[in-house]
């Protein structure tokens, strides 16, 4: 578990409290807790050796408890709160709009699954309900259909570290991540391991993982932190073949499907021609053999093959697309002055400590209130201190993410905003105009000349909320007249834009990969923004932080 995991199990706690009508202030002690541990700057390698104790509105239980968490993965008194409410009723908390009080409605009128209550909502019963009406029940019914469709899926994130822990397991046995996970893409509903070993070799290394089933081809499946994994195993010889296989299912079944054409039998087993076995020393002979490109993992979906072999071979190499050393300048962070947890000097300083060469304020502008935008007057303020910091040495540009309002102008007056070196500008409200509106909104904010970027480009959180309508195409062909770099968004709960997306327009328009982070370690969040860029094929000329300081003020300003 990570931070934010604590904070989230603090969070459905003081839900399901509230939910079963326990006392308010235990409700609140617990929401209280959630935002303590949220605003502490510290990481949890820290918090966990001081075992939590210490934190502000966070009691000696409440710290207790998350230890245990950190250990078993379990958080006792949210098991406790949960163990009289039906499991699909706490299934209701993911859906967008509503809370423990409405849930507890739906609950007392006899609704406790998701397909229970999207039934009821296409009856048209939830507008009956005191307390809904026909417009909320639409609302309902859209975010029970969302819902729904995203319900066994995980976010890349719970997918890599349950990869890193199998991976720790399965260090002797030369393992490599397969599957959606190995490819980077956004969300995930399994892990996929490959390893050169035998049965029982697997078998041993997990037995302390997970209770495991042999599946009928060579693998062992098991769950770990609520998610299923499979590690396949293999022989040295087998291991080209079981490695290609195990990328994913539209590239197994394209494999499949290629060898039958050129009169191979693929399988487990291996490559045979004729009865022969094909000797194979690496999965590139394989694609040789059957007369395809060696692409890399990242390109491997249904979407990247629908373009055919032809455009496949025009993207670049493996060892052409960018990386997480390639990024020089961490830029749209957030600190103290909004909604961050950590000042300018531990953002900058988290930075250069992970091998950066700068980094890019992005606070929130004075219309997001909620997040504690900050006003001329307060922006100026730490313009102030991060001239202090530079006197001092430390590399920042003042930046900030201004709101896009309305009609599509700025938050910051031009005159402001020209005494920042780069602006981000982004949707953080109004996601239900229609799509005509919003589309002329995003047109004329990447149209003005001092936005530098456009952030998180369809404000989407995934398994969450979808993206508004909007003719991106049209945005995007803006953005590429004007010089706009379009975001993406590292943060593994938008990865925005969607990497689709990025593969369409790779070639028109630059692209900026940022964390958004509001903590330290959310700037360890750039791993999953690389993941997405690489799988829309960009390479490191294509995205605008891998510019030095001088060069990033002077793309931001020509």
């Amino acid at each position: 578990m990570d931070k934010k995991s604590l904070v989230n199990l603090l969070e459905r706690t003081a839900e399901v409290l509230e939910l079963i009508g326990e006392n308010p202030f235990k409700v609140k002690n617990y929401q209280s807790a959630a935002r303590a541990l949220e605003e502490d700057p510290r990481e949890l390698q820290e918090l966990e050796s001081l075992q939590f104790i210490g934190i502000p509105r966070l009691g000696k239980p409440v710290a207790q408890a998350l230890m245990d968490a950190l250990k078993t993965g379990e958080f006792a008194p949210l098991l406790e709160a949960s163990k009289d409410v039906p499991p699909g009723v706490l299934e209701m908390f993911v859906v967008r709009g509503i809370g423990a009080k409405k849930i507890r409605s739906l609950w007392d009128a006899g609704l406790t699954s998701l397909e229970e209550l999207k039934s009821a909502a296409l009856a048209g019963k939830v507008a009956a309900l005191k307390g809904f009406g026909q417009k909320s029940e639409d609302t309902i019914l859209e975010n029970v259909e969302f819902a729904l469709s995203s319900a066994t899926r995980h976010h890349i994130s719970s997918g890599v570290g349950a990869a890193e822990i199998l991976l720790e397991y399965l260090k002797h046995l030369h393992p490599r991540v397969a599957g959606s996970v190995g490819r980077g893409l956004e969300t995930v509903s399994d892990v996929n391991i490959v390893v050169t070993g035998s049965s029982d070799e697997v078998k041993d290394a997990l037995n302390e993982v997970s209770p495991l089933e042999r599946e009928s081809y060579p693998a062992w499946s098991g769950t770990l932190n609520r998610m299923r994994f499979e590690v396949a195993f293999s022989s040295a010889e087998n291991r080209p073949v079981t490695d290609a296989l195990f990328s994913g299912t539209a590239w197994s079944d394209f494999l499949l499907e290629q060898a039958r054409f050129k009169g191979f039998e693929l399988s487990f087993e291996g490559l045979y021609k004729v009865g022969e076995h094909v000797e194979l020393s690496s999965e590139a002979e394989l694609y040789t053999a059957l007369e395809l490109p060696n692409v890399p993992l990242e390109y491997r979906e249904s979407e990247h093959l629908a373009k055919g072999l032809d455009f496949l071979s025009s993207l670049p190499r493996a060892d052409e697309l960018i990386t997480a050393q390639d990024i020089r300048g961490m830029v749209h962070v957030h600190s103290q002055y909004s909604d961050g947890t950590a000042t300018v000097r531990q953002m900058v300083t988290g930075a250069l400590e992970r091998g950066h060469a700068y980094l890019g304020m992005g606070d929130h502008s004075v219309s997001a209130f909620y997040a504690g935008g900050l006003s001329i007057e307060r922006l100026r303020v730490q313009m102030l201190e991060i001239d202090a910091l530079r006197a001092e040495g430390f590399p920042i540009l003042k930046g900030s993410e201004v709101d896009i309002l309305a009609d599509g102008s700025l938050d910051y007056p031009d005159d402001v905003l020209l005494e920042l070196d780069y602006v981000v500008a982004s949707v953080h409200s109004l996601f239900n105009l229609s799509k005509e509106a919003q589309t002329e909104r995003l047109v004329r904010a990447v149209s003005h000349p001092l936005v530098t970027i456009l952030g998180h480009a369809t404000g989407r959180l995934l398994l969450r909320r979808p993206s508004y309508d909007v003719d991106l195409d049209a945005v995007m062909a803006a953005a590429a007249v004007h010089n706009t770099a379009i975001e993406i968004n590292a943060n593994p709960w938008r990865l925005d834009v969607d990497w689709r997306t990025a593969l369409e327009w790779r070639d028109r328009v630059r692209f900026a990969i940022n964390t958004d982070a509001h903590v330290v370690s959310g700037l360890d969040d750039l791993k999953y923004g690389v993941m997405a860029a690489r799988k829309a094929g960009l390479t490191p000329s294509q995205v605008i932080n891998t510019l030095s300081l001088e060069e990033f003020k002077v793309f931001a300003r020509g």
